[in-house]
This record gives C-alpha cells, structure tokens and sequence, in this order.
C-alpha cells in the first residue's frame, strides 16, 4: 500500500503552507495513497500520527512526503526513521527528491539532504535572533508582541480606576478587557515598588 504523510509546524500553515497543498501533491503522484496529516512542530520529540502510521506500515509499502524536513527533526533521527524503514523492507518516497533505496549511494544521498535541510534551519534561526539583537538596539524596542491597547489609553484607565471606580466601569468606557487592566495594575504596583526599593 501506499502511505502519504503530511505536516505543518503551526496553526498558519494549515491554510497557507498547507497541509491541503502537501496532501494534493501526493494524490497527484499516488492517487490512491491513504494520507495521514497532522500539525505538530518538528522539533517536538513526539508525533502520534507519524508514530502511528510507521507502526501500520508493512513490508513492501510505501511512504510518501513531499519534503524530507516533514518527516525528520534532524538528520540523526531522519536517517534513523528512513534507515527503520529500509530494514522492514519498506519504501520510502520524498517527492522533491526521489524514491530513496536502501543502498549505499541512496544513504549518503539521505544523509547529504538532511545535512542540508537542518544547516537550512540553523541559518533561518541565526538570521531571526541576528535581526532581533540588532533591534534590541533601537531605543522603542520591547521584548516580545506588541501590546495589543495603546499604553496611554491603558493608562487613563489605570488612573480612573485608582480614582475609585470600577474595573468593570472602567473597561466600558474605555473598551479595554477587565482582565487586561487588573493585568496591567499589577505591573504598575510592581514597578512602584521596585522603584521603592531602589530608593531605599
């Protein structure tokens, strides 16, 4: 039988990226393939769909992803995975590249590919934490997402309230969630006291 595995790291890409893109690029190669999918990062140890799909795999199947990154977290467990299955006589397809063989020119092809795709990785994440340290250097930089209220309205409200109102009165005038205020009430009492101490 013929067995395709689909996989996106994040709720995004099950729209853009697609698991609908990866499942129609098999079908279009194998039309009867049984597809199996899931979203779950690749760096995370475990994956129940692929686990459980190379459990029911059988000698002289075959399976089927697109890129080899959906299959693997690195090239140690990449060639680990494909070597399992070469040793249970099952097949291993990789659309991008080709079927792979349990020969050796077929595993230093793996073994080559894989290298690639994790060195690929590695240079994405030194791009981003190399573009977050050189905003760090910008005077408005803040860590993390940006607040979603405009700190001076969140501050307004703040005030309204230390006045003696109401969190719930002063989320309704100000449209702000009571949870956010209580949330940014407890930073500023933090913050006071901090600078308390360091009066002190």
């Amino acid at each position: 039988m013929i067995f395709g595995y689909c996989r996106v790291s994040t709720r995004g890409q099950i729209t853009n990226f697609s698991l609908e893109q990866q499942e129609k690029e098999i079908l279009a190669r194998y039309d009867r393939a049984v597809i199996y999918k899931e979203q779950f990062t690749g760096s995370k140890v475990d994956r129940p769909v692929l686990n459980e799909l190379i459990g029911k795999l059988k000698e002289g199947d075959t399976l089927v992803v697109t890129k080899l990154d959906r299959l693997a977290r690195n090239t140690v467990e990449g060639i680990q995975i494909v070597q399992d299955l070469f040793d249970r006589n099952i097949n291993v397809h990789v659309l991008q590249i080709g079927l792979l063989e349990n020969t050796t020119t077929g595993q230093f092809f793996l073994t080559t590919l894989l290298a690639v795709a994790e060195m690929e990785r590695n240079m994405i994440i030194e791009r981003t934490q190399a573009g977050k340290e050189i905003a760090k250097q910008r005077a408005d930089f803040k860590e993390g997402r940006p607040r979603k209220y405009n700190p001076e309205r969140v501050e307004e409200a703040l005030k309204f309230i230390e006045a003696g109102n109401t969190y719930k009165k002063a989320s309704q005038i100000y449209n702000i969630p009571s949870s956010t205020l209580h949330d940014r009430m407890r930073e500023k009492k933090a913050k006071a006291l901090v600078n308390n101490d360091k009066e002190l």
